[in-house]
C-alpha cells in the first residue's frame, strides 16, 4: 500500500502570491499616482518617495488587506470559491493570518520613509482593512459600510497621501481633496461589482452585501448610480474651475460607461465581471484626467 502524501506545513510561494492578489493592487497604486500628478510638483529628486508610496499603496497595504480578508472570509470562500489558497488547503494552518500580520508590520515599517502623512495614511488604511474583515467590527457584514471603507482606502486615501507627500507634508489643495473624495464615493459602486459572484455564500453566512440586500438588479442600479453621480460631480467641478477640455474628456469616458451600464443592469450577475473589466478602466482613466486638470492649474 502506498504511503499517504505528507501534509504541507508551509505555503508554497505561488499560494502566497495568489493570496495577496496582485491584480487588486492597481487601484490604490493608480490613485497614489493621481495624487502625485495633482500636486503639481516636479519629480526631481523625489522618485524614491514616489516609488515608496506606490509600493506602500499596492504590494504592502492593499496586499495585506487581501490576506486579512481571505483569512476572515475562509468559511464564505469555502462555499463561493473553494479553490482559493486557504479553503483549498494550499495555505495550511494559520498561515493566512500570519501573512496578514507580517504584511501589517512591513507596511508600517515602509510608511515611516514617507513622513507623518505616509505613516498616518498607512495606519488609517490598515485599520480600515482589519475593520472591514475582522470581528467584532467586520464592516463587510453590511455592503453600505464595507464598500464605503474600501472606496475611501483604495481611492481617496491613496490620492490624498500622494498629493501630501509630494507637497512636503502640506495639506493638499481643496480641489484635490474634493476630487479624491468624489472618486472615493464613486468607488463604492465599483466595490459592489465584486459582490455579485459571492451572493450564495454571503446569504448563507449572513453578510448583507448590496446584491443580498437589494437583489442583483437593485444592486446593479445602485452601483451604476453611485459611479455616474460621482463623475457628474467631477465634471461639474472641472467646469467651475475653468477646465472644460478635461471635463469633456471625462464626459466622453462616462458616455461609454453608460452604454455598458445598460447591458450590465439587464444581466448583472452574468455581466458584473465584464463590466468591471471594461467599464471600470474608463472610470479610473477619468481620475488621471482630472489630476492633470489640477496640474494644469485650477483658477
Amino acid at each position: 500500500m502506498a504511503s499517504a502524501a505528507p501534509v504541507a506545513t508551509h505555503p508554497a510561494p505561488s499560494a502566497v502570491a495568489e493570496l495577496l492578489k496582485p491584480i487588486t493592487w492597481f487601484p490604490p497604486m493608480w490613485a497614489f499616482a493621481c495624487g502625485v500628478v495633482a500636486s503639481g510638483q516636479t519629480l526631481d529628486g523625489r522618485w524614491p518617495l514616489v516609488v515608496a508610496g506606490v509600493l506602500l499603496a499596492g504590494p504592502f497595504v492593499c496586499a495585506t488587506s487581501q490576506a486579512v480578508n481571505d483569512w476572515f472570509d475562509r468559511e464564505v470562500d469555502a462555499i463561493n470559491e473553494p479553490h482559493r489558497p486557504i479553503p483549498s488547503g494550499r495555505m495550511p494552518g494559520r498561515w493566512g493570518l500570519y501573512v496578514a500580520l507580517i504584511g501589517t508590520l512591513l507596511s508600517l515599517l515602509l510608511s515611516t520613509t514617507l513622513g507623518p502623512w505616509g505613516f498616518g495614511a498607512a495606519v488609517v488604511g490598515l485599520v480600515l482593512a482589519w475593520a472591514y474583515s475582522a470581528p467584532p467590527v467586520r464592516l463587510k457584514r453590511n455592503g453600505w459600510w464595507g464598500n464605503a471603507a474600501c472606496g475611501l482606502s483604495y481611492e481617496g486615501l491613496a490620492w490624498i497621501t500622494g498629493a501630501a507627500v509630494m507637497a512636503g507634508g502640506q495639506m493638499p489643495s481643496v480641489p484635490s481633496m474634493v476630487l479624491a473624495l468624489l472618486y472615493s464615493a464613486g468607488a463604492h459602486g465599483i466595490m459592489t461589482l465584486n459582490d455579485f459572484k459571492a451572493i450564495e455564500g454571503d446569504r448563507k453566512m449572513g453578510i448583507a452585501s448590496l446584491p443580498v440586500q437589494l437583489g442583483p438588479t437593485g444592486a446593479a442600479w445602485a452601483a451604476c448610480a453611485t459611479m455616474v453621480l460621482a463623475q457628474l460631480a467631477v465634471i461639474g467641478g472641472l467646469l467651475a474651475w475653468g477646465r472644460p477640455v478635461h471635463a469633456a474628456a471625462i464626459a466622453g469616458c462616462l458616455a461609454v460607461q453608460l452604454v455598458m451600464m445598460r447591458r450590465f443592469v439587464a444581466r448583472p450577475v452574468a455581466r458584473a465581471v465584464w463590466f468591471s473589466g471594461l467599464g471600470v478602466p474608463l472610470y479610473v482613466a477619468g481620475m488621471m484626467i482630472s489630476a492633470f486638470a489640477l496640474r494644469a492649474g485650477v483658477q
